[in-house]
């Protein structure tokens, strides 16, 4: 709980711990048990996320004492990647979101023109993450997922809306708060309901998707997508192409840096 890590992280972490104690009944921990809390789950990736997460305080507690490690022989389950599929007409979605909700077309066309992450990166920024002339956000390690400084550039299309406010209230509830953790998420569900443009395993973060590809057709560079979409290395941007079902791609194919 004392580590560098979101409130967010830190509560799923605390409830995953609690599971675990109820579970035990003040028994010891075995693979049975352990084995018993993983088996609520059927979906492969929620299997996995769950497995990781325990064995983040499995670790924690071999670090400080406790004997043996109960999780040694529990296996991962094979998880069918799932593909944000991007969008072929994303002008004509963009102008049904825009007449559904005035923040979520700006946080989706701020997905897909600055490539910043919808649920923490855009949803949380304030006045003052921008430049002065609202060509740049500024965005710093503990605010992003690379966990890196990133310095991105605002699309002609995306300042065009903005209207500077308090360096330190949030561009969509124009208050210190930014609004709750599933805001997009419930609007994004909401209009999925409703929008007649959307197609199967479109998604939030197709917009960021068919931003990546469009960086990708035009500049031909794996570094210049790697350094746009905040990716920890070069391998993860070739995977990430992989994913997206572009033609296939070698890394022997790709730009020397």
């Amino acid at each position: 709980m004392n580590g560098p890590y979101s409130d967010k992280y830190k509560s799923m972490i605390n409830s995953i711990y609690n599971t675990i104690i109820d579970s035990m009944k003040g028994d010891e921990l075995n693979l049975k048990l352990i084995q018993s809390i993983l088996d609520n789950y059927s979906s492969g990736v929620s299997y996995n996320t769950m497995k990781r997460h325990i064995n983040v305080l499995i670790n924690e507690a071999i670090s400080i004492g406790m004997e043996g490690n109960p999780m040694k022989s529990i296996k991962s389950k094979k998880a069918v990647a799932t593909l944000n599929k991007p969008f072929e007409n994303i002008s004509e979605v963009l102008d049904e979101i825009k007449t559904y909700n005035s923040n979520l077309f700006l946080c989706c066309l701020m997905t897909y023109g600055c490539l910043l992450r919808p649920h923490r990166e855009i949803r949380e920024l304030t006045w003052g993450d921008f430049s002065d002339d609202l060509g740049f956000i500024n965005l710093a390690g503990n605010r992003n997922k690379s966990g890196r400084n990133r310095i991105v550039p605002v699309p002609t299309y995306v300042k065009e809306l903005l209207v500077k406010g308090e360096p330190n209230h949030n561009i969509f509830s124009s208050k210190p708060q930014p609004m709750n953790d599933d805001y997009f998420k419930t609007l994004w569900s909401r209009f999925k309901t409703q929008s007649k443009t959307l197609q199967k395993d479109q998604t939030l973060y197709s917009f960021r998707h068919s931003g990546a590809i469009e960086i990708f057709k035009r500049t031909g560079s794996l570094a210049k997508l790697q350094k746009a979409m905040g990716h920890s290395s070069v391998n993860v941007s070739l995977t990430y192409l992989r994913g997206l079902e572009l033609a296939d791609l070698k890394e022997d194919d790709m730009p020397i840096i």
